[in-house]
């Protein structure tokens, strides 16, 4: 049986190295073989781009291995399977899904379904929304064994985290690695919303900065850090607990500064310039409506510069999408 799904197109003799690096990052499409095409192969995958590599629509056999998908399982009646969620997380043998109202009867069915399909998982959690000062995910279990804690894998990185404790996003592997692989000899980093440091601890795998300083204002993500830094013997990373403006006062001078706070990162914007050298790129994460981008970038810059502080923006991108009308995006933001 043929599919269509994304691939990115490598030269055969990085195929394994690539086809590797995608499967800790857990962006390899298992669903789909991996094909030749003259010199090179197309390696199916679960993202837009990856390294460089831009992804696109292939026919593909699909895998003898895999499952079927849980709808399929699951053989809802028309009208309740187009309620059905198409995506859901993965982080490490956890899966997270929302599930609609009208089919919270046949949460345990789906979750269920879930694991049949595939079988690495552990257990499936029903995400409701997020909770507490913290915007932590309201999780309930609804198949399978254990807590949310889990260890989720990507570019050689282990990283160790429950999702109901702490924030976390498995769909930036490629942005981390993106920002990683910018990062020059020497650096000092500052992530001002670290969370269990999953930006620091690819950058320290990948690059050789001097100094990443993680910062969170949430105990538990402390916590997970240190086990993190220790499991991935990232010596180069230090984690503080506190509120990202108070703690950037006392660090030095930053070449870099990540911003992961998607709700309202640029209400810190000046904070992190001001921990900022001349030169120094921002990377500000920020949910916007798509039809607003633009202006919300040329407004960024005129409010710096009423601030007293001169940007230009060298790279804005749309990283995932957030709801019908809004995204994720990235600005990668110069100190002039």
């Amino acid at each position: 049986m043929k599919g269509v799904p994304r691939c990115i197109r490598v030269p055969k003799r990085d195929g394994e190295d690539v086809r590797r690096r995608l499967a800790d990052s857990e962006l390899l499409d298992a669903k789909y073989k991996i094909s030749r095409d003259g010199e090179h192969l197309n390696i199916p995958v679960l993202c837009d781009s990856f390294e460089g590599y831009e992804a696109f629509d292939s026919p593909a056999d699909m895998s003898e291995s895999h499952s079927k998908d849980y709808k399929e399982i699951l053989d809802f009646p028309d009208r309740l399977n187009e309620e059905l969620p198409s995506s859901y997380d993965m982080i490490g043998d956890v899966a997270i899904i929302k599930i609609p109202d009208m089919l919270m009867p046949y949460k345990e069915r789906i979750g269920e379904a879930m694991m049949e399909a595939t079988p690495s998982l552990r257990t499936v959690m029903m995400d409701s929304g997020v909770k507490g000062e913290f915007r932590v995910r309201e999780l309930e279990k609804i198949a399978g064994t254990g807590t949310s804690e889990t260890v989720h894998k990507e570019f050689g990185v282990r990283i160790t985290v429950d999702p109901s404790l702490v924030y976390f996003n498995p769909r930036l592997a490629t942005e981390r690695a993106r920002v990683a692989l910018s990062v020059k000899d020497g650096e000092r980093i500052i992530d001002m919303f670290a969370g269990v440091a999953p930006f620091p601890l690819v950058i320290s795998k990948l690059a050789h900065p001097e100094v990443i300083y993680a910062v969170d204002l949430n105990p538990d993500a402390e916590r997970f850090m240190k086990i993190n830094i220790e499991n991935n013997h990232a010596k180069n990373i230090v984690p503080i607990t506190g509120d990202a403006r108070e703690a950037v006062k006392r660090l030095p001078k930053a070449d870099r500064i990540i911003m992961n706070l998607p709700q309202s990162s640029d209400a810190f914007l000046d904070s992190a310039l001001e921990a900022a050298n001349k030169g120094a790129v921002i990377h500000m994460h920020r949910v916007l409506e798509r039809a607003e981008a633009d202006v919300f970038a040329s407004d960024l810059v005129e409010r710096m510069r009423s601030a007293g502080y001169d940007i230009h923006i060298a790279r804005t991108s749309e990283l995932k999408t957030y709801s019908p009308t809004m995204s994720v995006y990235v600005f990668d933001i110069v100190k002039d």
